[in-house]
């Protein structure tokens, strides 16, 4: 488990250098060319000479590739003049200890050399393949190429058995792509067979090459091929930002919870005397801080574009996700209370009884503890929505939350006096806890209904979830009204009819969502809850005519019977369909890398894709094709095969949309919008999360220009 935990941490930072786009090529490889004539018969010894960066190291062969790292690889395609003779060697390579996964590895620093011998079979010699392994330093990346060897001069067949092959003198590796036969030859260690890797890869590597399966060869190294130098921006930057922002906001919910709201005066009593300084205060509210961001450091190893993708649209994540939102929301509605040990706060709160530092940090703690029946369900949404999302997430989400959480009782810390300018606690409090479960209750859905696209079930289509949510907003409207009322409504405050002002302007809030969500049962867009309703296509009551003129396409998409464009769009889901239509139609290809569980790829196509001149474009300028990663549809056994990323068999449309998205892209984050040429070139910079409807034709229009001129030439 420590290695496990250890290569899972790696390949975390690794991810996070991919995420600034960043592409590390630590380690490099040249093959040197015999000079003189060899025979048909002879057999030769190859010499690959690597160099490696400084305070870097390439691991080797002859060790255990089980316990973490990934030994050097070499595939050879197949061909007849050429066969191999046993496996790769290393010389020079050096033992040590790996303290990142605990187990015994070969490693090369600085230089190194590997050999593998060949068998000339014919004349017509042709040696190429491409090589991988991994390097180490802070952080640990893939490493890989192809190469050439030759030309060789290759006489008829061997007469002296007893010739030597010539000295080899160093040639440059040929540094365009090869493509890969359909069955490769895969050469690893002496000292071990050739098995699936069981370890993840980063995908910031130049080609990656892992081992081989024992049934299926390596996938197609096809698909957009991508210049670095076109990025401008790194589109997760918003995402993170907007993250941060609706973390920070549920922490200021949290505070006007009943278990959180009382505790102002507490603490307020706590710093009034005992001869509390201000620092003392500021060392509270960055207690309150380390102490929630520590829960996210703890969640966030094990985040990871696989673990993100299956946990964001697998069932039965996504089922669990939908329970544990159904009992916070019940928590809140006061059918239960979610508490945890009352010996363990007691604990706490002794130590907090302490004096000095110690005390305050355990004053923080208890807190925390203390406070957890209503912040928990808040906590446990914020960690559930970041489940998706990247390495950082869970970290940024619980800074953000426990940031606005900590503000408030450090300033009342430092400001005692403030305390009396609060309202006092009341029914009220247990009002805005039932507020929050309505809310929690129907965001539920949104988890549910991911699962229920991903995997075509088709029992929460879009009027089924719109039905659902104008129940929940009507009972809301109700109960803020005081028709009724629930357990943790006690006191002066049930007795008293009277509705406050507050109280009333939330209903009219409510009720006037109500009002906006009904036309959405006969198929209106709702371009506001895009992103959290399931699309339009699944809708039955749709009497809203889209009036949309359909574009040409070339033949009949594949998948079409479950997989859909928006706002009456034709177009394709298979990369290699798709292509060929635009290279029949001379247009650029649109490729969107979509998917069902994505809320922010729903809302561009809401927001950005319904605007007429974007459409306009869509329809006219490009054959478009949309790349679902989380689709669950298994593609029969012909067309399975290993990535090169991480050495999985990708069995599903989904799988391999994801594969291409991250192999050729270096990228796993959806929306994600590429513009390519008929030679499978990225012509603009891609365009991710952004809806800014003239940022988005501008986009288009400059990928149109840059491929007419291209075509002009």
């Amino acid at each position: 488990m420590l290695k496990r935990f250890a290569y899972s941490l790696i390949f975390s930072v690794s991810l996070l250098g991919a995420s600034q786009a960043q592409i590390l090529e630590p380690a490099k490889l040249i093959v040197e060319t015999p000079t003189k004539a060899v025979a048909v018969g002879d057999e030769i010894e190859l010499v690959f000479k690597a160099t490696i960066d400084k305070d870097w190291h390439l691991y080797s062969v002859g060790f255990d590739e089980d316990c973490g790292p990934i030994p050097m690889t070499l595939k050879f395609e197949k061909h007849p003049s050429f066969s191999l003779v046993g496996k790769l060697t290393a010389v020079g390579d050096k033992a040590e200890h790996d303290k990142s996964f605990d187990c015994d590895v070969r490693v090369f620093i600085g230089k190194g050399e590997f050999r593998q011998k060949i068998k000339i079979l014919s004349p017509d010699l042709k040696i190429i393949g491409s090589w991988g392994g991994q390097a180490c330093s802070e952080v640990c990346v893939q490493v890989g190429g192809d190469f050439m060897v030759g030309p060789i001069k290759v006489q008829g067949e061997k007469k002296n058995s007893g010739e030597k092959s010539a000295n080899p003198t160093p040639a440059k590796i040929k540094t365009e792509a090869q493509v890969p036969s359909p069955e490769p030859t895969t050469v690893t260690a002496a000292a071990t067979e050739t098995t699936p890797a069981t370890t993840k890869v980063d995908s910031a590597a130049n080609a990656t090459v892992g081992h081989a399966s024992p049934k299926l060869a390596y996938g197609k190294n096809k698909g957009p091929q991508f210049d670095p130098s076109l990025i401008k921006d790194d589109p997760s930057k918003n995402s993170f930002l907007g993250f941060f922002l609706l973390s920070f906001v549920a922490g200021l919910v949290a505070l006007l919870t009943p278990c959180v709201f009382p505790m102002m005066p507490m603490t307020v009593s706590f710093f009034t005397g005992g001869g509390k300084t201000k620092m003392h205060a500021i060392v509270y509210g960055l207690s309150i801080v380390a102490i929630y961001t520590v829960i996210g450091l703890a969640v966030a190893p094990l985040m990871g574009p696989e673990t993100a993708n299956h946990l964001s649209t697998e069932w039965l994540p996504n089922i669990i996700f939908f329970l544990v939102f159904i009992v916070f929301g019940l928590s809140f509605l006061g059918l239960f209370e979610i508490t945890l040990p009352g010996t363990f706060i007691n604990k706490m709160d002794q130590k907090s009884e302490k004096g000095g530092w110690v005390g305050i940090f355990f004053m923080a703690f208890t807190l925390v503890l203390v406070s957890f029946s209503c912040t928990g369900p808040l906590v446990g949404s914020i960690l559930v929505s970041s489940a998706g999302g990247e390495v950082l997430k869970p970290v940024i989400g619980m800074a953000g939350f426990s940031l606005a959480f900590a503000i408030p009782f450090t300033l009342f810390a430092f400001f005692p006096s403030w305390l009396s300018t609060l309202p006092k606690s009341g029914g009220w409090l247990n009002a805005v806890k039932v507020v929050l479960g309505f809310i929690e209750i129907g965001l539920a859905f949104k988890f549910l209904s991911i699962a229920d696209q991903a995997f075509h079930w088709r029992i929460l289509d879009r009027e089924v979830n719109i039905a659902i949510w104008i129940v929940i907003i009507a009972l809301l409207g109700l109960y803020l009204m005081k028709a009724f009322r629930l357990p943790g409504d006690t006191g002066k405050d049930v007795e008293d009819k009277r509705v406050s002002v507050p109280r009333l302007m939330l209903a009219m809030v409510s009720f006037t969502f109500l009002v906006y969500l009904i036309p959405g049962m006969w198929g209106a867009p709702l371009k506001a809850l895009a992103g959290y309703l399931p699309p339009l296509y699944t809708h039955d009551f749709d009497l809203i005519s889209q009036n949309t003129k359909a574009n040409q396409i070339c033949d009949e998409p594949k998948y079409a019977e479950f997989l859909h464009l928006p706002h009456g769009l034709q177009g394709y889901f298979d990369y290699d369909q798709a292509l060929a239509c635009a290279r029949q139609q001379k247009k650029p290809l649109f490729i969107d890398f979509t998917g069902h569980g994505c809320t922010n790829c729903r809302e561009m196509e809401a927001v950005v894709w319904s605007d007429p001149e974007v459409l306009k474009r869509l329809q006219n300028d490009f054959v478009v094709v949309a790349l679902y990663v989380d689709d669950k549809t298994e593609l029969p056994e012909s067309q399975w095969y290993t990535s090169k990323y991480d050495n999985k068999v990708k069995k599903t449309i989904g799988k391999q949309n994801a594969d291409l998205q991250i192999t050729n892209l270096n990228n796993n984050a959806q929306p994600f919008y590429i513009l390519e040429g008929n030679d499978e070139k990225v012509l603009v910079s891609p365009y991710g999360y952004k809806k800014d409807v003239k940022q988005f034709v501008k986009f288009l229009d400059s990928a149109k220009k840059k491929f007419t001129e291209l075509a002009s030439k």
